[in-house]
């Protein structure tokens, strides 16, 4: 028979990448000098998120697995056959494929860059049990270091490049905003109206960038009581005169998230909803005043509390105000190390990218019954903040259809 490689390496077309070779290097110097510092002789990255941040590759996984090992001089995606050149293109550095006919292939494929025996930088928030057993078994490291938090650190600072990137996302769900705006009709199904909001993102992404590899934009569109949860399904409830609804559009750019979040309403909002609503508008343009440099998640979030307290309405908060963005995603990656909740003690520096999207969920039966959410997306920058989204939030521009 033919003989069939445990790994190798394949090479063929141009390399693309989301951003510049200049932005990769400046993100492996920052990894390198905490590896020194910490005396690790190699890192091996198996999320989404690090591999896409130090080198450009978005991997889809399937149940097989991805890496990325970065040592003092190299940076090496490890990827599957099925994938063939697609991740050498899509990544700043080398990259080597592994063949999925033994199971040990992958981390043959990783130790041929690692060696054995090494000090091991790794991201203990990923790994299952069983992985970290057989990275034990097949690198045999001399010491386990776990880059995590550093990582996440670091990827919550962003460039110039990535500040761009990110503005663009915004735009974009803008454009799907006013789509699912004009799409709103007493009628229409939950799933028409998403349709229309990702449709229109898709072929904006398309045409800003023209380059880039497209995948996982997607919208939530929410009425009456399916608006109650932040993160519910789309479904094919029709919608109804005087119904609540939640816009949601979330365009995915070379892995970078941004999102757009309203309330509106169909036809009319009734006086008990209106005062929910205009309630919670002025939570968010309070917690948007709140996002300067110097400011403390934690005492944000307590102040936000002190304002929903003074108008009864804390008791209908049902999670955090606000994130950080960036190479995030509904099914990977999360920097929760910058978040509006209670136990975060970050400071907020220029740099970093965060929401303010206060949530309200009354329950079905009472005055207003439904979830209230407005989402901005604000850069923090060395006077104040920048909020990047544009499309207006409010009883004005929301009573629609």
């Amino acid at each position: 028979m033919t003989a069939r490689p445990q790994f190798y390496k394949f090479h063929q077309g141009e390399k693309s990448l989301p951003f510049a070779p200049a932005e990769y290097e400046a993100r492996l110097t920052g990894l390198r000098a905490i590896m020194e510092k910490a005396g690790i002789e190699a890192v091996l990255f198996t999320s989404m998120q690090n591999i896409a941040y130090y080198s450009g590759f978005l991997y889809c996984s399937f149940g097989r697995q991805y890496g990325l090992v970065v040592t003092p001089t190299e940076c090496v995606t490890i990827s599957a056959g099925i994938d063939a050149a697609q991740p050498w293109r899509r990544s700043y550095g080398d990259a080597i494929t592994y063949t999925d006919w033994d199971r040990s292939n992958y981390w043959r494929a990783v130790r041929s860059v690692t060696g054995l025996g090494k000090v091991l930088g790794y991201e203990s928030d990923h790994l299952t049990v069983a992985i970290r057993l057989a990275l034990r078994d097949n690198l045999q490291p001399a010491r386990l270091v776990d880059l995590a938090a550093q990582t996440m650190t670091q990827r919550m600072r962003k460039s110039p490049a990535e500040l761009d990137l990110i503005r663009a996302g915004a735009s974009v769900a803008d454009v799907g905003g006013y789509a699912i705006r004009d799409a709103i009709r007493p009628g229409a199904r939950e799933i028409d109206v998403a349709m229309a909001g990702r449709n229109a993102m898709e072929l904006e992404i398309a045409a800003r960038f023209p380059e880039a590899e497209y995948r996982d934009t997607w919208v939530w569109f929410q009425s009456g009581i399916n608006t109650d949860g932040a993160h519910n399904p789309v479904t094919a409830r029709k919608l109804e005169h005087g119904d609540i609804l939640s816009l949601n559009t979330f365009p995915m750019i070379s892995g970078y998230y941004t999102a757009l979040e309203r309330t509106l309403f169909v036809g009319e909002a009734d006086p008990a909803s209106l005062a929910i609503w205009e309630a919670n508008v002025a939570t968010h343009e309070y917690g948007m005043s709140l996002l300067v440099p110097g400011a403390v998640c934690s005492e944000v979030t307590a102040k936000i509390n002190a304002f929903l307290e003074e108008r009864d309405l804390l008791q209908f908060r049902t999670f955090g105000y606000g994130h950080s963005f960036g190479v995030l995603s509904h099914y990977y990656g999360r920097e929760a190390g910058l978040e509006l909740r209670e136990d975060i003690p970050t400071v907020l520096e220029p740099g970093m990218v965060i929401s303010m999207e206060p949530m309200l969920t009354i329950p079905e039966g009472q005055p207003g019954a439904g979830g209230y959410r407005e989402h901005d997306i604000l850069f923090i920058t060395e006077t104040g903040n920048q909020d990047i989204t544009a499309y207006p939030y409010g009883p004005a521009f929301n009573i629609v259809g």
